[in-house]
């Protein structure tokens, strides 16, 4: 099979993995996340409006990422409907918090936030998750800044059985969104150990719930 480049899409600058042409988890993960289906909201009932293919092209040409896919994945837009909204984004290819609500704004999405110190129980009904990777930066009396740079942006939604992630990382199974149990079994390992300094933990900084 075709060898392609294959990219964390959690921010910018992001490391290159070698692997198959079957998606952006690397062709050594033993298990790839099962597609689910969304219930709810018939136009995100399976895949985003945006592939693969897109978001390589949106990688290498103004630098997609985390951020940018999971807004246009909750909110039913391609990749090229959000860029014009993304304020500095390009600039500096990272979403903080603030930037994120400037491109919900920018949108017209109605959207309302929950802030959280440390919990993974505290996902939206609809909308976005910020998630901080932990490591020294999340230790007692680190500014917070320093741990801006290890943070991720997914899609969540409460179904029936418990949660649903749309994960950029995920494209590979044909939709982006998994389970919370194989997010968190097989995505975040992946993608904490692309930190030498990563501890493996994780938690929730925002809950954003989407109104469409």
């Amino acid at each position: 099979m075709r060898a392609v480049k294959q990219r964390n899409y959690q921010r910018g600058s992001a490391t290159v993995l070698t692997g198959t042409a079957t998606g952006l988890l690397p062709s050594g993960t033993t298990h790839v996340p099962r597609s689910i289906q969304i219930p709810g909201n018939p136009a995100l009932n399976s895949a985003p409006r945006f592939t693969l293919a897109d978001v390589e092209r949106a990688a290498d040409e103004w630098g997609c990422n985390c951020g940018p896919a999971s807004v246009a994945a909750i909110c039913g837009l391609t990749l090229d409907e959000v860029r014009p909204h993304l304020g500095d984004f390009e600039r500096k290819h990272h979403t903080n918090p603030t930037l994120m609500w400037g491109i919900l704004r920018s949108l017209g999405v109605r959207f309302s936030c929950r802030r959280y110190d440390w919990t993974r129980d505290g996902w939206p009904t609809w909308g976005l998750a910020r998630v901080q990777w932990e490591g020294p930066w999340t230790a007692p009396g680190v500014p917070p800044v320093v741990a801006y740079r290890f943070s991720h942006w997914v899609g969540a939604k409460m179904v029936q059985n418990g949660v649903g992630i749309f994960d950029v990382n995920c494209l590979n199974n044909g939709s982006g969104w998994c389970s919370v149990k194989d997010w968190t079994n097989i995505v975040v390992p992946w993608i904490t150990k692309q930190y030498p300094r990563a501890n493996g933990g994780w938690h929730i900084t925002h809950a954003v719930e989407i109104e469409l």
